[in-house]
């Protein structure tokens, strides 16, 4: 992937795709936009950068029409207009893809795309369509599945494909890779250039800041709601940006090393599970060890068994006894709460839903996993005691919010993240599953629940982690294994692999790498 973007190749003046002058938002308890102005030009692909919570979200969701501005104008095309809902904005040509998803689960994936559709359809030639489009962007969708069997990444295809099918002039992306391989994004960024040589205009949120660098022309700076300075992301370090984006300097994880003595905690072994559902992947002869004060990582591109494996670890899915051990002592026929009153504690990769209760107060949100730690007595809930334990994890692991009676989906992304994993880690594990840990979080989080989990596996907690970031497993874990196709390669230590060779495995080549490699130590 070229680090440095092609240049703009736009007109130098004329009248701008998108104009905003003193857009601004309140809610009750915070000022999400305070006279906010940007632009964007025909064909530019632009950055909005900023810090969970920095009022990125709610700008895009102004120019989309989901949320109405109190105060500001909108110019499209050098036109004022008001943007009153998201089918105007469509009609205008402005399509966005959110960073969390709105689909229904029990619809297939062309009637998921068809319900976005303004015009008339006929399923069976959408179906053809959404299959032609989805892989000439290689971002491959089967139009027939139900989107309750899709994994995270493919969901965001959906999403992605769904917009790209509106043929938009403005196309909103909030952190469109987030959960996409290093081949789908540069996949994806192929065609954001083709969209964008063709005139189309590109607002673009990611917290990967190389990304920023890569792909977009120029990009505005948001804190506390308003825009605090613009830049060329080409002429920027990443360092710089980041500063730019928190004020300060960007926090470097630091990791001792692993000087444990290999004491397995967490043990999978001959783990085989076929899924209820059809669409699943089932997992063949897992076996690995996590021990006493490591990190171990699982790459894999989505939907190649991870949510079954994660499932199988937590206890959503039991099976033999002896396919899960923790400490020794046999899990795998038992479910999540007796796991977790074994040691055992999960981070799913879905915030709102499975983490936490939306609309449930972060109080609330705390007895559902923690109870155990004095949030239940003889079968009642004993509310101060889960507001104390909220209040502590929320200061502990600076979790920004209105305190333990906020909502869950009140937070930013990254905050109600760090609420999850703090919650988790005051259980006292010895054991710690984390599914995307900073999955859509701003650099700043990142770092911290990066250097958190480091910081709790050199306590002596065996942690597992599975993420679709390369570079966040290279940066935080002692070795790494690979998950395709319902296998798992061995782990090996860090230091032993690359990307280039983790990107091999991903595609399902570690068993071929293998005997190769055996068969050259052989000669």
């Amino acid at each position: 992937m070229s680090t440095v973007p092609p240049p703009f190749s736009g007109p130098p003046g004329g009248v701008p795709r998108l104009e905003l002058t003193g857009i601004t938002k309140r809610y009750p308890s915070v000022v999400a936009n305070d006279g906010v102005n940007l632009r964007v030009r025909p064909g530019e692909i632009h950055a909005v950068l900023g810090e969970n919570g920095a009022g990125k979200s709610t700008l895009m969701k102004i120019i989309y029409g989901a949320v109405q501005a109190d105060a500001g104008q909108i110019q499209w095309n050098g036109r004022e207009v008001v943007i009153a809902n998201p089918s105007e904005a469509r009609r205008l040509g402005i399509g966005m893809v959110f960073q969390h998803f709105s689909l229904f689960e029990t619809l297939t994936v062309v009637e998921n795309i068809a319900l976005a559709l303004d015009e008339p359809f006929d399923l069976k030639a959408l179906a053809a369509r959404v299959k032609e489009v989805s892989t000439r962007y290689g971002l491959p969708l089967d139009p027939g599945r139900l989107v309750y069997s899709l994994s995270v990444g493919e969901r965001q295809r959906v999403e992605i494909v769904r917009c790209l099918l509106q043929e938009p002039r403005l196309l909103i992306l909030d952190e469109p890779t987030s959960v996409l391989t290093p081949q789908a994004v540069q996949k994806l960024f192929e065609t954001l250039r083709r969209l964008a040589s063709e005139g189309v205009s590109i607002l673009y949120i990611s917290h990967k800041l190389h990304e920023i660098q890569s792909l977009c022309h120029g990009a505005t700076v948001m804190r506390g709601g308003k825009v605090t300075g613009t830049a060329t992301p080409a002429r920027e370090t990443p360092a710089s940006l980041a500063r730019m984006m928190i004020g300060r300097e960007l926090p470097v994880c630091e990791i001792p090393a692993y000087t444990g003595e290999a004491v397995p905690v967490l043990t999978v072994k001959g783990l085989s599970h076929t899924p209820d559902d059809p669409f699943g992947t089932s997992l063949k002869d897992i076996s690995l060890e996590v021990h006493r004060g490591e990190i171990v990582g699982i790459a894999g591109i989505s939907g190649n068994g991870q949510a079954e494996l994660l499932a199988t670890l937590s206890g959503e899915s039991t099976g033999p006894a002896g396919t899960v051990s923790l400490a020794g002592q046999p899990i795998g026929h038992l479910d999540a709460g007796k796991r977790r009153k074994c040691g055992l504690t999960f981070v799913p990769e879905e915030r709102l839903g499975r983490g936490a209760v939306p609309p449930m107060s972060l109080a609330d949100n705390a007895t559902l996993t923690a109870h155990a730690q004095g949030l239940v007595k003889k079968g009642f809930l004993r509310p101060k005691a889960a507001w104390a334990f909220a209040k502590t994890c929320i200061e502990r692991f600076d979790v920004r919010c209105g305190g333990p009676g906020a909502a869950a989906r009140s937070l930013s992304g990254g905050n109600l993240q760090k609420f999850i994993v703090g919650r988790e880690i005051m259980q006292n594990p010895i054991a710690m599953v984390v599914a995307q840990p900073t999955w859509g979080v701003d650099v700043g989080a990142a770092a911290f629940l990066r250097q958190t989990l480091i910081d709790l596996s050199r306590t002596g907690v065996a942690i597992l982690v599975v993420s679709e970031e390369l570079e966040e497993l290279f940066e935080i874990c002692d070795r790494i294994a690979v998950l395709a196709e319902g296998r798992l390669s061995e782990a090996v230590p860090k230091a032993d692999t690359n990307a280039e060779k983790i990107g091999m495995q991903m595609s399902g080549l570690f068993r071929n790498t293998d005997a190769t490699e055996a068969a050259h130590a052989a000669a």
